[in-house]
């Protein structure tokens, strides 16, 4: 096992990487920005070191002054966490290289999967399923018209280094294709410094399940059940479930089926997710694979009994699972909603000093943040500060106990989206388990509509709308 390791990352997930590794007995080194001199991951790791300044692209995405704090510190090796650096194959590369062991895929894989058109050929030739639409990349508009026309409208064009929603562009008629080609290259080029683009079947109300896969150096690849991600805004993930309160066994089997060869195709070693859109048919299609630990991984580590975070060390040394697909059995339910500082409504960022923080507890309640009271957050970052995860042997039960952990958190100073979460576990809908990834933005609009339609009849009613005119 290692002796040091160097975490690029910062807030929850430094937190919990740091924890994992104090239970291994392994050292820590945490990096920070300028605007992080206070934040969590610095006061708990064994060492701590600035890389830059407060804007990312100077500090957590800054290589070489990553690479310098590795040195400087003799560490072994580098987590990279999620986001930022993660799914970078040429930091990958340049970790390996320097010496160090890199946690995580090899950088074959990342970029095999990173870039969702060689993404989709190689799902292909595993035979996972896949949307229908263009082959590859488009070269020309006309081929992105066969393509659009073989499919059948509407049709989503989607940035082939894409990610977060951004340089994609759904088309409705035949009209607007051209159009909407010429903005989502644009906007990929602008995102990602790559303009290729690809185009896919837009599927009208599908949901987001994914499926946590586990592998390591000797060919042993298993998976962790699925994950339900359809409450989403924006292509944002709000919150997230496991299991799927829509799959049945049948189609689980096959989700898992196909989520094994999609892993299997590119020697995965290490935590990765593959992600899928399932029709009200329960057929389902590959959309991508995260070469990386994600956001929501808590769900799967609670339904499992697997630590992921523990596993991507082990894995990373060198291990053998010391577990097999039969040996994993499902067990009970999670939810995890994730803590943004935000306008809970209109989604708008709230930086700002914590003036109490006090965290919910109880049986089976875990909440992985890096926040405390007094702490600043600061505004260069994502807005999410944490997450509050649940388990019960069942979906209502554990819904019932995240709406109490809701009502025990308190953060003071700072707007969050608590709120939302409050109103989305009394929504009758979610609570049967009727949603698609269209529910959240539907239902906040029904919202707002209510609201201003609410308001009308009270200025009505209180003369307001006289004294304006």
């Amino acid at each position: 096992m290692f002796h040091k390791i160097l975490i690029a990352n910062r807030g929850e997930i430094a937190v919990r990487i740091i924890r994992c590794c104090r239970e291994l007995g392994i050292k820590t080194v945490a990096i920070y920005s300028e605007a992080d001199r206070d934040a969590m991951h610095t006061r708990l790791a064994d060492e701590a070191i600035c890389v830059g300044p407060a804007p990312a692209q100077l500090s957590y995405l800054n290589i070489p002054s990553i690479m310098a704090a590795a040195e400087v510190t003799d560490a072994d090796a580098i987590h990279p966490g999620y986001g930022f650096l993660a799914e970078n194959a040429e930091f990958a590369e340049i970790v390996l290289e320097s010496g160090y062991t890199w946690i995580g895929p090899t950088p074959d894989s990342m970029r095999t999967m990173g870039n969702k058109v060689t993404a989709k050929a190689t799902m292909k030739k595993a035979g996972v399923p896949l949307v229908p639409g263009s082959e590859g990349a488009m070269n020309s508009y006309e081929e992105a018209e066969a393509a659009a026309e073989a499919a059948g409208y509407p049709v989503i064009i989607k940035a082939a280094s894409g990610g977060g929603g951004r340089g994609m562009k759904v088309v409705h008629q035949h009209a607007s294709l051209a159009n909407a080609i010429m903005m989502a290259k644009s906007e990929a080029a602008a995102a990602f410094g790559d303009d290729t683009v690809y185009l896919e079947k837009f599927l009208e109300t599908p949901r987001h399940i994914e499926v946590q896969v586990l592998g390591d150096n000797h060919g042993n690849i298993v998976h962790l059940f699925e994950r339900e991600c359809s409450i989403q805004r924006n292509n944002q993930k709000v919150l997230e479930e496991a299991p799927s309160p829509f799959c049945d066994d049948d189609t689980r089997a096959k989700l898992y089926q196909a989520a094994v060869a999609a892993a299997k195709a590119v020697n995965y070693q290490g935590a990765g997710t593959i992600e899928f859109l399932m029709n009200t048919d329960k057929s389902f299609y590959f959309i991508e694979m995260n070469t990386r630990i994600q956001v929501e991984h808590p769900v799967t580590e609670w339904i499992s009994g697997v630590d992921l975070i523990e596993w991507q060390l082990r894995v990373a040394a060198g291990e053998k699972l010391d577990f097999t697909q039969k040996d994993l059995k499902m067990k009970g339910h999670a939810i995890e909603c994730r803590l943004n500082a935000e306008d809970p409504f209109k989604f708008t960022p709230s930086p700002g000093t914590i003036e109490l923080f006090h965290a919910p507890g109880g049986r089976s309640v875990r909440i992985d943040t890096a926040i405390y009271s007094g702490y600043t957050i600061p505004p260069y970052y994502d807005s999410m500060i944490g997450k509050i995860i649940t388990h019960a042997r069942g979906r209502q039960k554990c819904i019932r106990r995240m709406q109490r952990a809701m009502d025990e958190l308190v953060i003071s100073g700072i707007t969050t989206n608590q709120d939302l979460h409050r109103c989305l576990l009394a929504n009758p809908a979610f609570q049967a388990g009727e949603f698609n990834i269209h529910f959240l933005e539907e239902w906040l609009e029904q919202m707002r509509k209510s609201e201003v339609t609410a308001q009308i009849t009270s200025d009505f009613s209180d003369g307001k709308a006289k004294k304006r005119s």
